[in-house]
């Protein structure tokens, strides 16, 4: 068993002997050649790389376009000799027996065009297609070849696309907005986005009219009019130069929106500095609040008033609708604008917003009683100075059709004063934007209210196809003015999400308490003067054309089952209070903004029981039966937001413990913790941190070198 156990490790030691030897010489063998990894490439794009493995330290490489032969479809053998191509080869050495090897095209891969005279690029899709062959040649004599096939299209980019690579963003902090939000996809065009660079013109006619509107859309909003930049020095007003606002352009409404940055401090300055001002730029299509221009590039302007004085040249903002009146106290006939006008002043060509022009028509008329436009005079004879022609109203009206101004005229009326000494003046001015013949009203907001705009309504009007038109109306309460009688009482329209009470007063006496049907008729009729309309608008900007955009309004009915006791100076069941009661729900949101939308308008009366007192003294409502005694008639609003979670309610231990919860409590335990905890947010929690520390440090010094910590060491020692 010994023998046989050392014959065979004897066998184990010459295999092993075997292996070592043959592993050497392809070793030697390995080091002493070079390969390429891989051999056959196949190229798409412009750089090739591979790598060459062996005994790099004497090779060179060479570069040559090949082509299979015509009889037998084979390369040819490797050569080391090097042709002239478009190909540009580099090495790098990445080991000891490693080399990578690449190639680079050297040409242009765009597309020529179809009169492109320029050499430097592709005339067809198929940009190249050839054989390249790369050869390890060590003293003449090629040692290993790499075969790249080449196939490369040229490149597809747009017209209008730029040949640099580099995106050039500006700095966001002065960027009010994105320059076009709306443009969401690279190197296509966006539908109804106009502002996205990559429409052609007649990709933009196809959704031209329907464009996104507002920021998203790439709309900025124009600078605000009181900036001293915002209007011509030839054209302001005269208390423009000292009322104008001086602030970088950068400080609007929409800097941050996109970008979370730090506000732009105004630089001071003197307070009535004279800037450069620039004229103003002519319009191609006015918008909404845009101003309207004339003919010589100038705003059209008529008296107004701003800041509540009346300005003589106001520009006319493109579909804002008003109505002032100013007063004047005129002692000698005046000679200039706006009180005394000629043709050639009213009668102006005024740009049209689409390319052309529009002549205001001028209709004159002679104002016969002049009781509404004079208040108040120190003397009315004949004796004195007559002014002739003065001018009294002035009342435009402005079609518009789109974006553009069809029509314009003017109502200018006229009259004759007597001026003895002095004379108070009440002077009427107007415009109204009519769309064919229906008058251009503004929204209250889009789509949901804006809080402080009127609540829109209206009645149903019956077209001749049968299909109904809401046409706009408003709901009121009672506006006093003067003595506060509801014989010269106005009406003021309801505010959306501002409650509100108001009144006035009806003299009433012994003789209408004795008619009391004819008195809660006339009181009804009174109160009904409020509100004629039978629909109140969902939305701020509702279609007059869609009934989904409307809801009725309800009425609650009067108890008409408790009997009335009328006496001979006594009524009852009279309806002096009316309620409006207005429930709106929050439907979405837009940019952060609460949408609201009104979903009931229910209105009630109130039954009140009118009797003449006669305490006190005052017999005389009582005995002389037409004097007559002041009774209240009030009208309210009140608005109520419904409740979007409708879910379970809270049990006692939700809403009564509040004791660590920090935001709905006034006294917040874990602040107590501060700085340790982060429920301290007046300042950052690194300085908190900071501060706490220090104030620590400073207790254990006070406490070391302090008497407590001196008596224990003395008793210590």
């Amino acid at each position: 068993m010994a023998n046989v156990r050392d014959m065979f490790l004897s066998h184990v030691f010459i295999s092993r002997q075997v292996i070592c030897v043959i592993l050497f010489l392809s070793l030697t063998h390995t080091q002493n050649t070079v390969v390429f990894q891989p051999s056959h490439l196949t190229a798409t794009r412009p750089t090739v790389t591979a790598l060459l493995l062996g005994h790099t330290s004497d090779i060179s490489l060479n570069v040559r376009s090949v082509s299979p032969s015509n009889t037998t479809g084979h390369i040819g053998s490797p050569s080391c000799t090097s042709d002239l191509t478009e190909w540009v080869l580099t090495t790098e050495q990445v080991g000891k027996t490693a080399v990578r090897v690449q190639l680079r095209l050297e040409r242009n891969l765009r597309l020529c065009g179809d009169n492109e005279t320029d050499t430097d690029c592709c005339p067809k899709p198929l940009c190249v297609l050839e054989t390249l062959q790369v050869s390890a040649c060590v003293g003449g004599t090629p040692q290993a070849s790499l075969l790249i096939q080449a196939k490369i299209h040229a490149l597809l980019v747009p017209a209008n696309a730029g040949y640099d690579n580099k995106t050039v963003i500006p700095n966001q902090v002065y960027q009010p907005m994105g320059s076009c939000p709306c443009d969401l996809t690279s190197r296509a065009c966006d539908v109804r986005c106009c502002c996205d660079k990559d429409c052609s013109i007649e990709e933009l006619k196809l959704f031209g009219p329907h464009c996104l509107h507002g920021p998203f859309g790439g709309q900025a909003s124009p600078a605000p009019g009181y900036l001293c930049s915002a209007q011509s020095s030839e054209n302001s007003p005269d208390w423009f130069p000292f009322l104008c606002v001086n602030s970088p352009p950068e400080n609007n409404p929409y800097l941050g929106l996109f970008y979370q940055g730090n506000k732009i401090t105004s630089k001071p300055g003197p307070s009535f500095q004279s800037p450069v001002l620039s004229a103003p730029l002519p319009v191609t299509a006015y918008i909404q609040g845009s101003p309207i221009f004339s003919f010589n590039e100038k705003y059209f302007t008529i008296p107004q008033k701003v800041l509540g004085q009346c300005v003589n040249s106001a520009p006319v903002a493109f579909l804002k609708n008003f109505k002032v009146e100013c007063v004047t106290v005129l002692r000698s006939c005046p000679t200039g604008f706006p009180f005394q006008t000629r043709p050639t002043d009213l009668s102006i060509t005024v740009k049209n917003g689409q390319g052309g022009d529009v002549v205001v028509d001028v209709i004159d008329e002679v104002a016969i009683d002049m009781s509404q436009f004079i208040s108040s005079t120190d003397a009315t004879s004949d004796e004195g100075l007559v002014c002739e022609n003065v001018t009294l109203a002035l009342d435009y009206k402005f079609y518009w059709k789109g974006n553009g101004i069809t029509n314009i005229t003017v109502t200018h009326i006229v009259g004759a004063i007597n001026l003895n000494t002095s004379v108070a003046l009440t002077t009427r001015y107007s415009a109204v934007f009519l769309n064919g013949e229906l008058m251009g009203e503004p929204n209250s907001g889009n789509p949901g209210y804006q809080v402080g705009r009127p609540v829109i309504a209206g009645t149903l009007d019956t077209l001749d196809n049968n299909t109904g038109s809401v046409q706009r109306t408003s709901i009121n309460v009672w506006k006093p003015v003067s003595d506060g009688l509801c014989s010269t009482a106005e009406m003021k329209p309801v505010l959306f999400g501002e409650n509100s009470t108001s009144g006035c007063l009806l003299p009433v006496s012994r003789q209408n308490l004795t008619q009391c049907d004819l008195l809660r008729e006339a009181v009804a009729s009174l109160q009904a003067a409020l509100i004629t309309a039978t629909y109140v608008a969902k939305s701020g900007n509702p279609d007059p054309l869609t009934m989904t955009d409307w809801v009725n309004i309800s009425y609650v009915t009067l108890n008409s089952s408790t009997t009335m006791e009328d006496t001979t100076s006594s009524c009852h069941g009279v309806p002096s209070h009316q309620h409006i009661h207005v429930w709106s729900l929050i439907t979405g949101m837009v940019e952060g903004i609460p949408q609201r939308d009104i979903r009931v308008l229910q209105i009630s009366y109130s039954l009140s029981h009118w009797a003449l007192d006669c305490g006190g003294g005052d017999v005389s409502p009582c005995m002389d039966p037409l004097e007559t005694k002041l009774f209240p008639i009030t009208s309210s609003v009140t608005f109520t937001d419904v409740p979007i979670n409708t879910g379970p309610p809270e049990t006692r231990f939700q809403v009564n413990f509040t004791e660590y919860d920090c935001n709905r409590n006034d006294m917040c335990w874990p602040e107590l913790t501060f700085p340790i905890t982060k429920y301290y947010t007046g300042e950052p929690y690194s300085q908190s941190l900071a501060k706490g520390l220090i104030l620590v440090f400073f207790f254990i010094t006070a406490s070391i070198l302090g008497t407590p910590w001196r008596q224990i060491r003395q008793a210590w020692t």
